[in-house]
This record gives structure tokens, C-alpha cells and sequence, in this order.
């Protein structure tokens, strides 16, 4: 059974950073592409960040660019968003996707096979 379980949300002032986690079981994770993605209140789950199997390939949307980095440890089955300079509009629950293919980054969410529960980010002016 997979598992996705996000950690490291929180309450933060604009400008600040945060380092989301996500923990993923049941999967050979270096055989996934693993994304992630957010969602505000009233709006549509949108992407964010993605990187391959490998770690090797990463894309990004145009509105976290320069501010925040995907990563992965193989090893510990884990993906990382590092977010840096965070700004009101980032405010929204954020979701760790999984993708069933290591070489091709896709940035739809109907995409991803498996899926987090969500950490709520929250960032105040």
C-alpha cells in the first residue's frame, strides 16, 4: 500500500521560509516522479514543483521560480520543498503527488497516481 505523508506546514510572516517533507512507503520511490502541488481556498489544485527519479530533471511553475527547490533523498524516500521568500499568495494546503514514471515530469494532476493528505501552509503579511 502507498503511503505519502507531508510534514513541516505551518504559520509563517511573509519572507520567511519553510522546508516541507514528504515521506513516501509501498513504492520503489526512484521509479517515481514525485511532484508537488497546492490548493487554496475556492481555487483549483494547482503545480508547483516536480523531479524525477533520479533527481536529476526538475520544473517548476513560473510563480515559485527562484524561490523554491525541489529535492529528494532516494535513500530515505523522501521529497523535499525547500520555500524561501514566502508571500501571502502561497497561502494554501499543499500536496505530495506521486507519478508512476521516473523520466517524464508532468505538471496535471489527474497525472500523479497517489497522493498525500495535505500540510496546511499559512502565510501572513
Amino acid at each position: 500500500q502507498v503511503q505519502l505523508v507531508e510534514s513541516g506546514g505551518g504559520l509563517v510572516q511573509a519572507g520567511d521560509s519553510l522546508r516541507l517533507s514528504c515521506a513516501a512507503s509501498g513504492l520503489t520511490f526512484s521509479s517515481y516522479t514525485m511532484g508537488w502541488f497546492r490548493q487554496a481556498p475556492g481555487k483549483e489544485r494547482e503545480f508547483v514543483a516536480a523531479i524525477s527519479g533520479a533527481g536529476r530533471s526538475t520544473n517548476s511553475a513560473d510563480s515559485v521560480k527562484g524561490r523554491f527547490t525541489i529535492s529528494r533523498d532516494n535513500a530515505k524516500n523522501t521529497v523535499y520543498l525547500q520555500m524561501n521568500s514566502l508571500k501571502v499568495e502561497d497561502t494554501a494546503v499543499y500536496y505530495c503527488a506521486a507519478r508512476p514514471n521516473q523520466w517524464i515530469i508532468a505538471t496535471i494532476p489527474n497525472k500523479y497516481n497517489y497522493w498525500g493528505q495535505g500540510t496546511q501552509v499559512t502565510v501572513s503579511s
